[in-house]
């Protein structure tokens, strides 16, 4: 497999929004993601946002736009539910993936910077709310302490799971404290060396105790640094129990 073209990714596209001009239950379409704002490179998916006119045939409608997928070669798909929209994305031969996006009429508008109407109307724009920090500092306490009984019941593979987790909600906090993207690790390869250096030593290199032992506390140093920038109150409170958590009761 030599993976799809640029081309081969432009003529599905035209398509698609060929496909929805003609389709009079659309109220709208838009080019979403990186194409919308000018980022589309060789890797880039095809993003596409639809709203439905009548909300009875939502339903109907991405049933039709699935049939020309599978009509184009599609192997898969797979359904992201957020809010009131469906996101319907689609595996193609070559590792190209389609991300279709429907709504009802009322609810058809940009959900961030990356929305390029094509025909039709849209409501004002209405971002998501951004992650809590805190919200992501509980799940990054709790994954620690899952880390910590792992290695203790020997549950290596968990373990490594956990650890890998509190590094990613770790970064998470980082971005959102240096105004990145934190959703999917998108902001992540844009952290200054300051951030990103230290986490290396938080790869875990062998399944053995000492290792994950070592791995962790590496986590646990950036992740009490990310809690202290994010909310000094708590981290006067967490930060002395987080530490001790790294370390072995048995040794």
């Amino acid at each position: 497999m030599t993976g799809f073209t640029v081309e081969a990714r432009a003529q599905l596209k035209s398509g698609l929004l060929e496909l929805a001009t003609r389709d009079l239950r659309l109220s709208g379409a838009a080019v979403t993601g990186s194409a919308a704002t000018g980022r589309e490179d060789r890797w880039s998916d095809v993003d596409l946002a639809f709203g439905v006119a009548d909300p009875a045939l939502v339903g109907a409608v991405l049933s039709d736009f699935s049939d020309f997928m599978y009509a184009q070669g599609a192997l898969h798909h797979h359904d992201v539910r957020a809010g009131a929209w469906t996101y319907r994305v689609f595996f193609l031969p070559g590792g190209l993936q389609v991300d279709l996006a429907f709504v009802e009429q009322s609810e058809f508008r940009p959900l961030g910077p990356a929305f390029k109407l094509v025909f039709g109307d849209a409501k004002s724009v209405q971002p998501f709310p951004g992650p809590n920090p805190r919200d992501i500092i509980g799940l990054a306490w709790l994954q620690a302490l899952h880390a910590r009984s792992c290695i203790l019941r020997e549950k290596f593979w968990q373990a490594e799971y956990m650890v890998s987790a509190v590094r990613d909600h770790t970064l998470a906090l980082a971005c959102i404290r240096l105004g990145l993207s934190s959703a999917h690790g998108r902001g992540m390869d844009s952290l200054p060396e300051s951030v990103t250096q230290p986490l290396l030593a938080s790869m875990v290199g062998h399944l053995n105790s000492n290792e994950l032992w070592r791995a962790f506390d590496a986590v646990l140093q950036s992740l009490t640094s990310e809690i202290n920038q994010a909310d000094a109150a708590l981290s006067l409170r967490v930060s002395d129990e987080l530490s001790s958590l790294s370390i072995d009761p048995l040794a």
